[in-house]
């Protein structure tokens, strides 16, 4: 009986350790996370929007945590690379990009110029550290090994791929690469519940319905779901779809110039979009 009372203080003792080492990881995350966001190598117009794109609290309730491997998916600009790449290297993680696909033959210039410049901006490994990129577009395959990233980000990008025709085969990719247990993280723009959705999302809104069950094709569970990006104020009827708003703040129709008699106070006064925010997990 002794003995066993031993051993049951001897597993007290250690899950309390355990728990203690835990709290200690979450406060040294935060951190890292609060570290990176306030970093001054960001870009002035991209913290203007830290109050919209909420980066901390988003990156927080989808899971992020020190040492992971992060695949994000098509970073644009970069707004999540300034974030993720740094805090990457200080907790001895990994950041991968997708960039544009240098195997396609008929890839245009303009896009190996932008792959480019992307790779100089991030290429200080004393501030970013490693940044890896990989090719991904319309002919591309696959996003790196099976079972090889603990977070696949998709910052604002469903659109895109709707209107490509590559939807379900990015979800099943992400699938692929993410370990099991792995975290597929999304934002969105978010359609009204119940609206018929236009497959090629030409206003760039999505309904959560439509995304939930795209990635569920792919073998995903959804796991959360958050209103940190909800916007009351954006009814979704503008002129130039999403675009309208800021911050492309668009003011003629794609590819014409822009119209110096358009309004945009009422669309400046809404901001950026209504948004969802929903992670889901790849089964174990």
């Amino acid at each position: 009986m002794r003995i066993l009372k031993l051993a049951a203080a001897a597993l007290i003792a250690i899950s309390a350790a355990t728990l203690s080492l835990e709290a200690h990881a979450d406060k040294q995350s935060d951190a890292a996370l609060q570290t990176a966001v306030a970093g001054t190598w960001r870009t002035p117009a991209n913290i203007e929007r830290d109050a919209w794109r909420k980066p901390v609290e988003a990156l927080t309730f989808w899971g992020l945590k020190p040492g992971m491997t992060v695949l994000e998916l098509s970073p644009g600009g970069g707004w999540w690379t300034e974030i993720l790449a740094p805090y990457a290297r200080a907790t001895k993680g990994r950041y991968i990009a997708t960039a544009a696909d240098l195997n396609n033959p008929e890839l245009s210039q303009g896009a190996r110029d932008a792959r480019t410049e992307f790779e100089k901006r991030f290429a200080d490994p004393a501030l970013y550290g490693k940044v890896e990129l990989i090719n991904f577009g319309t002919k591309s395959k696959g996003l790196g090994p099976d079972n090889s990233v603990d977070l696949v980000l998709n910052g604002r990008n469903i659109h895109n791929w709707m209107g490509g025709g590559i939807l379900d085969r990015v979800m099943a990719e992400s699938f692929a690469v993410l370990k099991p247990g792995g975290i597929l993280a999304i934002e969105e723009h978010r359609n009204a519940p119940g609206t018929e959705q236009d497959p090629k999302a030409s206003t760039g809104y999505v309904t959560e319905a439509f995304v939930i069950a795209a990635a569920e094709r792919a073998g995903f569970k959804l796991d959360a779901r958050s209103d940190l990006y909800a916007n009351p104020k954006d009814d979704r009827d503008h002129p130039f779809g999403v675009w309208t708003l800021p911050p492309v703040k668009r003011t003629a129709p794609q590819g014409q110039p822009a119209d110096p008699t358009f309004d945009r106070a009422p669309y400046d006064a809404v901001g950026e979009s209504d948004r969802m925010a929903l992670r889901f997990v790849k089964p174990r």
